[in-house]
């Protein structure tokens, strides 16, 4: 093996080939997500992202950051302590591959009809991942799919339906990202250099910005955040907030 195949040189060569190929072959799936999301806002509706493991990361970059969308919530194994009283110890590495947590971290949402669901997760084979999409299609809400095609379609399902994230989403955008993540092979059998999160992110992002296009094409103002480090930019996203009251969380 080339050790010079191993290095911050050669993982960003593979991440600029990741990126352009994701944002060419994921833009009609960008515009039908973005559909999605301009039809649940135009229907007075929230985002409500969930992901576990690294792939919260990328509800964050959807729900309360700068630039994004004020209607958005973000869904997070924790919301069990946060909000639903189960003692700290509940938060293992193991509670992702339980499908029953989804029903309950779902109770505790404030979740309207018109909510559409952003479900992220590279695998897309854990069981509550499975069981949350499972059950917010079961109630009508339209779900789009942050996952690796390719690792997903290599592990089984963890979810007793056998089913994976991707065969539910009714838009399912791909990150590209190999099976196992990383993409820089190490002696050993090993590898470093993992990239779903760059190319989840980048999917996120696209979305939002092609969101905001529709919705200034139509004369529409976008209900956006602005930075709460500069001027005015906590006056700003408050007078927002204030239209979605009880219908948007800012948890920890």
């Amino acid at each position: 093996m080339d050790i010079g195949d191993i290095g911050a040189t050669a993982y960003v060569r593979h991440v600029e080939h990741l990126v352009r190929e994701v944002s060419q072959s994921q833009a009609d799936p960008v515009r039908r997500a973005a559909e999605i999301i301009v039809a649940a806002l135009r229907a007075d509706g929230v985002v409500q992202a969930f992901g576990s493991g690294h792939s919260e990361a990328i509800a964050m970059e959807i729900a309360g950051r700068a630039g994004g969308l004020i209607p958005t919530n973000r869904l997070a194994l924790r919301d069990l302590v946060l909000y639903g009283g189960a003692p700290p110890e509940i938060l293992t590495k193991e509670l992702e591959r339980d499908p029953a947590i989804a029903q309950r971290i779902y109770d505790l949402a404030p979740v309207s009809p018109k909510d559409a669901f952003v479900l992220i997760s590279s695998s897309g084979v854990n069981g509550s991942i499975v069981e949350m999409a499972t059950l917010v299609k079961d109630r009508g809400h339209p779900v789009i799919a942050i996952t690796s095609v390719r690792h997903s379609r290599a592990m089984p399902s963890r979810h007793p339906s056998g089913r994976k994230l991707l065969d539910l989403a009714d838009v399912v955008l791909d990150n590209g990202a190999p099976y196992g993540d990383a993409v820089l092979d190490v002696p050993g059998g090993a590898a470093t250099g993992a990239v779903s999160t760059i190319t989840s992110a980048l999917l996120a992002q696209m979305v939002v910005a092609e969101v905001v296009r529709t919705l200034l094409e139509a004369g529409e103002t976008p209900p956006l955040y602005r930075s709460v480090n500069v001027v005015g930019g906590d006056e700003h996203n408050r007078a927002l907030e204030a239209r979605y009251e009880g219908r948007i969380r800012r948890g920890a």
